[in-house]
């Protein structure tokens, strides 16, 4: 059994779907504070508690029969971080502790762990590969990157094996438009565009237009929600089968400005986005994009689901047809009293 920690997130709640469609068994840890219990489905335990709570921990895994972890569970806004690293630090660091702990405890032997590009700060090379310097300019990244150095020695001392995948700019959303992302607040680039068609804001804004780039904005690398996830699913499966701990950039290998997604986003809404130009936001490096051959090469992972448009397009229709995300789900099934099958609290 899989235990997917912050399934009931953005990425997570996809992570939770595809193994499903794997036929892997499945169970979720989330303290919904950002996660959305609807997101997961109904035939998964879905357990609410916090990572950082061993004793928490420790009844989850008493209760089942865990064989590998998936952990998305990290807070993950930039900005915040600058404001209050010390909630960072005490979340996903602490977070990572706990987790680490209970499964050295119970002897479960991998982990695949969600790290992130603000590992690198700003890259000397463009694009990034594994090997690059990591100098983060920011407290999310400091954390990201202290919980894979934490990884490492966990695996010297106690023999957990682990993966971290450095995610690059994730979006995008399931197929069938029937999950996708919602957070509050909104801070992810392709949802904040997507709420002026929807009538929820007036304009976009743009962060910095003097970057050292084509048009001077910042550049990112897009990746498909779904490519992330089964990227996750190979790196089980490679450390399944015996090979070492490891790291892994996740991204297309191109980038694309703030303004060129501006005028995608248009293209693809039918509706033009009028933009209101903005000083830059401390901790944002100018430019990053992946270089993937790595993953490529040694999980056997391409990405198949990351034409900008057509990721743009399913971000779209889950929240045109979504506008205002779980909370519509979370209404009526409050109104039918709606409780989950599974167990909740331990």
């Amino acid at each position: 059994m899989i235990l997917v920690c912050g399934g009931a997130g953005y990425i997570g709640s996809h992570m939770v779907r595809y193994l499903r469609e794997k036929n892997k068994e499945v169970l979720v840890v989330d303290n919904l504070r950002t996660g959305h219990r609807e997101s997961v489905p109904e035939d998964v335990p879905l357990y609410v508690g916090d990572v950082r709570d061993m004793s928490f921990l420790k009844r989850v895994f008493s209760n089942n029969q865990i064989d590998g972890v998936i952990h998305f569970c990290a807070h993950s806004l930039v900005a915040e971080s600058m404001e209050d690293p010390l909630r960072y630090y005490d979340n996903n660091v602490g977070g990572a502790i706990s987790l680490l702990s209970v499964m050295r405890d119970f002897k479960v032997p991998n982990i695949i762990f969600s790290s992130t590009a603000a590992t690198y700060g700003e890259p000397k090379t463009v694009p990034i590969t594994e090997d690059l310097e990591t100098v983060p300019t920011n407290p999310y990244g400091e954390t990201k990157l202290a919980m894979e150095k934490m990884f490492k020695w966990a695996d010297v001392a106690y023999g957990i094996h682990y993966v971290a995948l450095r995610y690059f700019n994730v979006a995008g959303a399931y197929k069938t438009g029937k999950i996708g992302e919602d957070h509050n607040p909104e801070t992810h680039l392709i949802p904040l565009l997507l709420q002026v068609p929807l009538g929820k804001r007036k304009e976009a804004y743009i962060f910095g237009t003097d970057y050292p780039t084509s048009d001077g904005t910042c550049v990112r690398d897009y990746i498909h929600v779904m490519d992330i996830v089964d990227a996750h699913v190979k790196a089980l499966d490679y450390l399944e089968k015996g090979n070492p701990s490891n790291t892994f950039n996740l991204g297309t290998g191109q980038g694309f400005s703030v303004k060129e997604i501006v005028d995608m986003t248009g293209q693809v809404t039918g509706k033009p986005l009028p933009t209101i130009l903005k000083e830059r936001r401390a901790g944002d490096p100018a430019v990053l994009v992946a270089d993937n051959k790595k993953a490529k090469e040694m999980l056997g992972w391409e990405p198949k689901h990351s034409n900008i448009e057509k990721m743009i397009a399913s971000a779209w229709l889950w929240h045109k047809n979504h506008s205002e995300g779980y909370y519509e789900q979370e209404e009526i099934l409050c109104s039918f009293k709606w409780k989950r099958r599974q167990t909740e609290n331990l």
